[in-house]
């Protein structure tokens, strides 16, 4: 018997639609998932705001983990998310 697949990497990404207004969300792939946003096949929110700009992304492990940065990051004021995006620090914004 072989040894199970190791489970995907989970990131947590964000987005800069053409309108300005940023996008956050959580994928295992971040190409396909802009691939997908696009291409008017991923989130709603994304649909008719392109061009769509990859501003970061985040390894973040587990899909639980995953969803957890998501939820802290939407949390965040949008100063503070502008700032996140910007630091070279990876999830200094993350709540202790």
């Amino acid at each position: 018997m072989s040894a199970p697949a190791p489970a995907p990497a989970w990131f947590l990404y964000v987005l800069r639609c053409g309108d300005g207004t940023l996008y956050c969300g959580i994928t295992t792939d971040v190409e396909r998932r802009l691939t997908q946003h696009a291409a008017g096949t991923g989130a709603r929110y994304t649909r008719g705001r392109g061009p769509l700009t990859v501003m970061a992304s985040w390894e973040v492990g587990s899909r639980s983990a995953a969803l957890k940065a998501e939820a802290a990051f939407k949390a965040l004021a949008r100063p503070e998310k502008e700032q996140a995006i910007a630091s070279v620090e990876p999830f200094s914004w993350l709540p202790a």
